[in-house]
């Protein structure tokens, strides 16, 4: 292994040889920790090495100073992350517009045109229709479909292919909290792409669509919204007919 010094030991080696040759002329004392039998210049000449050692810590410790100078954190390198981004995204047929996702290790950061709003809950969200009518309130339930992707912008999964669309009632904790977010504003008849953070997404494992702690993406469209009531049955047993 090479080390590069950061600091020359010229002076640490020219304070050695100074310090050697006052010490000898001046036939100076010091304390040691052990006794020796051998000529007392040499004796002289081992104690003045150890003395300067102890007070001169370049000579114990060149690396030190030269580590704290080289040894630095690489830049964010965001362009290339995001330029990498973009190329997985194109590779999966990404759908217009998608959001793009710089992830660096634990932190993710969401680039996105300025039609897309973040609101304080963390979720994100653009209209591409807002749709009329009222929006859905909890016990009521909605008729959407969805396309949901991961942040490479691969399908994960849609109702379209399934052939059915989904059918929800709001407040029942049926639904992903930031997809219930997402649609609870949403008018019937309104396409809406919604941006979902890590922690307003769903559990993960495996018997879910994600194994990691993402962001998911869900382009939405809100068919409609019904009236829902609950009815009993032979005095015992009732369900809930929504119409």
């Amino acid at each position: 292994m090479v080390m590069i010094l950061s600091t020359p030991l010229y002076p640490c080696l020219t304070l050695l040889r100074e310090t050697k040759v006052s010490l000898s002329r001046s036939k100076r004392s010091l304390c040691c920790c052990s006794v020796s039998e051998e000529p007392k210049d040499q004796s002289l000449s081992r104690r003045s090495v150890v003395y300067v050692l102890a007070t001169t810590p370049c000579l114990l410790f060149p690396a030190l100073i030269s580590s704290a100078k080289t040894k630095s954190k690489s830049p964010y390198d965001e362009r290339r992350l995001l330029e990498q981004n973009k190329r997985i995204q194109r590779e999966n047929n990404a759908p217009d517009e998608f959001p793009n996702f710089v992830r660096e290790g634990f932190e993710v950061k969401v680039v996105a045109s300025d039609n897309y709003v973040k609101a304080d809950s963390g979720l994100i969200y653009r209209d591409f229709n807002v749709g009329q009518g009222d929006c859905p309130k909890d016990g009521q339930q909605v008729i959407f479909h969805y396309i949901g992707y991961n942040e490479s912008g691969r399908r994960i999964d849609s109702t379209y292919i399934q052939g059915s669309p989904a059918r929800i009632r709001m407040g029942t904790n049926a639904l992903v909290p930031g997809f219930e977010m997402g649609i609870r504003d949403m008018k019937p008849g309104g396409r809406r792409r919604i941006i979902i953070p890590p922690e307003l997404g769903p559990p993960v494992g495996p018997s879910t669509f994600f194994s990691s702690k993402q962001f998911e993406v869900f382009d939405v469209e809100l068919l409609s919204i019904q009236n829902c009531e609950r009815r009993t049955i032979i005095g015992f047993y009732s369900d809930v007919t929504c119409s």
